[in-house]
């Protein structure tokens, strides 16, 4: 089982966007997908409820109620992270996740923002089952301390999100990401068309190509790192 988890402190980075991309994306490949929301918003479970029935199924788990349990046949789980997830609860869901994403939008307020929440998350490091018991996690996050034995490394990479190109926030935004110690995949266009298919409950892969063939080829980077080595831990 493979857990990928879409991660940012400050709300509105367009976590629950990726999230249900690539929860989409896999479910159209024929695994079998759990997108587990732990944000009270619960975004990616009313995307999940507008989703056509002859699409891909894709099973929904409202984690930030009822904890995370899936089925030990599932392939991949997609995890949508709630915003202001800092210190126990951020080293919890980390613990939990082979992969994490940290979607950015190029402003000076969510540049600065960033960089103080990927220096947080360089800073969790290696944290034990004794190490969480001792922090008193509580829930939704408490069921993590039964699940770890031994220490795990999050492999952490960064996507620019809903980028207009040539632009000063660009600029500031690229160069930032560029100086990063951790892989900058891709950068996303702001688009209609993530929103046309988030209406739809739908991936933005399951338009008409014609639509979205640029955003198609902006997603392959990230397609690319999830289906390596080098985004699962050593």
């Amino acid at each position: 089982m493979r857990t990928i988890i879409l991660l940012n402190a400050k709300g509105g980075s367009g976590k629950t966007t990726l999230a249900t991309n690539i929860a989409a994306y896999y479910a159209a490949q024929g695994k079998s997908v759990v997108l587990a929301d732990f944000d009270p918003q619960s975004s990616s479970l009313d995307w999940l409820r507008a989703r056509p029935e002859d699409r891909p199924s894709i099973r929904s788990v409202n984690a930030w109620q009822d904890g995370l349990r899936v089925r030990r046949d599932t392939d991949h789980v997609v995890v949508d992270a709630p915003s202001g997830c800092h210190g126990t609860r951020l080293i919890a869901l980390l613990r939990h996740a082979e992969t994490a994403i940290i979607p950015v939008l190029p402003s000076p307020l969510d540049i600065r923002a960033a960089r103080d929440f990927i220096d947080e998350v360089r800073g969790v490091g290696r944290i034990g089952r004794h190490d969480l018991a001792a922090l008193g996690i509580g829930q939704p996050f408490a069921f993590l301390r039964r699940l770890f034995a031994v220490p795990t490394t999050t492999r952490v990479a960064v996507v620019a999100n809903r980028v207009r190109e040539n632009t000063l926030a660009y600029d500031a935004l690229y160069d930032f990401l560029d100086r990063l110690k951790i892989p900058f995949l891709t950068s996303l266009r702001d688009t209609q068309n993530y929103i046309q298919a988030a209406e739809r409950g739908l991936g933005v892969f399951e338009l008409a190509p014609s639509q979205v063939e640029q955003d198609t080829e902006q997603w392959q980077p990230i397609i690319r790192w999830l289906n390596s080595k080098r985004s699962l831990p050593a």
